[in-house]
């Protein structure tokens, strides 16, 4: 599965970096060509001569090396894929923050390739908000985060914080080769985020939706090997660059953009927040306080998943979102019929955790066969594997 793949394994200065003796050894049985970078932290845990052995070519650690020079853009574009294993909390932290001080940084913010990263560290450290903001961030640039183990650690706790062992991240690894291209040439039209209906020139209507959902199923139908067509409404989310983001602000727009897209796509997903009302008339000026109360006429916006539904070719796949606070399963089996959907998502504000913002969500996806296909609490990144295999299974 492996064969023929450049791997450019990066080792960190963490106590888990005497198990990427093993991680090389598994990879060059495999029959991948390995390219190692260390720090200079790491060269405290492991042999740099250790791991050239097991690689069979030099560790690289230092930009500058006598009179050589480790082109570190060629690095990031050489590799399939870039791996750092173990990553410890300040590279994280350095990576998050685009600091650049040594090779394996440098290699990182030039790299074309794929990342994925294999956190290892106290559990203090893994816990603390600025770790997790760290991560946060490396995910939303479309880094793959590979989740830490729990069990004992080198302080003597026990909890979360382990690097997993090199048996899973090469798991992890042949699965990341073998779905890269099960999307490879789909044109897949996904919504995200909210959108805002204009009041007057300084108000409008919207709610509180990210956008983080959209993306993360648009990065993981992009990593995938998808043609992806992003329509997103106002976000503070970076967006990652898929091959076409149109940015739109109101409820209509996004119907228009939808409706010129949508003939070319094999799959539609429709995560975006769509506001159902907006407003008859937008004030030409600031609306003043005359009054103690202010009555604005509302008409509903045009269903973009239900018109998607009525023009739906056999060969394409509809995929809806229903957000619910009360009898959530009926109302989310209701919409599939209604909207002559193929997926409807369900996600309920009633589970802790996987509110509008969070990093997280708890899902359960209705087909029109009649099956539910029910997931726990996770990332969002981690949502969006579990959606896009189960589109793909049916």
């Amino acid at each position: 599965m492996l064969k023929g793949k450049k791997i450019l394994l990066c080792i960190t200065g963490s106590i888990a970096a005497y198990k990427t003796a093993t991680l090389v050894r598994l990879l060059v049985k495999q029959g991948a060509e390995v390219q190692v970078i260390m720090t200079e932290a790491a060269t405290n845990f492991i042999s740099p001569l250790t791991i050239s052995t097991l690689s069979k070519k030099k560790v690289l650690i230092h930009i500058f090396d006598d009179d050589t020079w480790a082109n570190h853009v060629m690095l990031g574009r050489w590799a399939d894929v870039m791996l750092i294993a173990p990553a410890t909390c300040n590279t994280i932290a350095k990576m998050a923050n685009g600091i650049c001080d040594n090779l394996l940084l440098s290699v990182y913010l030039s790299a074309t390739c794929p990342v994925i990263v294999v956190p290892a560290m106290d559990e203090d450290m893994w816990m603390h908000l600025s770790t997790q903001r760290n991560i946060e961030h490396l995910q939303q640039f479309g880094n793959l985060i590979l989740p830490v183990v729990t069990g004992e650690l080198a302080s003597g706790l026990f909890g979360p914080g382990r690097m997993a062992e090199p048996e899973k991240i090469l798991q992890e690894l042949e699965s990341f080769f073998t779905k890269k291209n099960d999307l490879q040439n789909k044109n897949i039209l996904i919504t995200a985020g909210p959108t805002q209906e204009p009041i007057d020139p300084v108000r409008y209507l919207s709610n509180h939706s990210s956008g983080k959902m959209g993306i993360a199923i648009a990065n993981e139908c992009m990593v995938r090997g998808a043609k992806v067509t992003l329509v997103i409404g106002p976000t503070n989310q970076k967006i990652p660059n898929f091959n076409k983001v149109i940015q739109i602000q109101t409820a209509e727009e996004m119907l228009q953009n939808c409706k010129n897209e949508f003939a070319n796509m094999d799959v539609a997903i429709m995560c975006a927040a769509v506001a159902d009302y907006t407003t008859v008339e937008v004030s030409k000026n600031k609306i003043k306080k005359n009054s103690s109360t202010l009555q604005i006429e509302l008409k509903r916006t045009k269903d973009i998943l239900k018109y998607l539904g009525s023009i739906k070719k056999e060969n394409q796949i509809l995929v809806g979102f229903a957000l619910e606070t009360e009898n959530e399963e009926q109302n989310a089996k209701e919409k599939l019929r209604q909207k002559n959907a193929d997926f409807i998502i369900l996600n309920s504000l009633n589970d802790k955790g996987a509110a509008f913002g969070s990093n997280n969500n708890k899902i359960t996806i209705f087909d029109k066969d009649g099956d539910a296909h029910r997931f726990e609490l996770k990332s969002k990144e981690a949502v969006a594997i579990d959606i896009v295999n189960t589109i793909l299974k049916k």
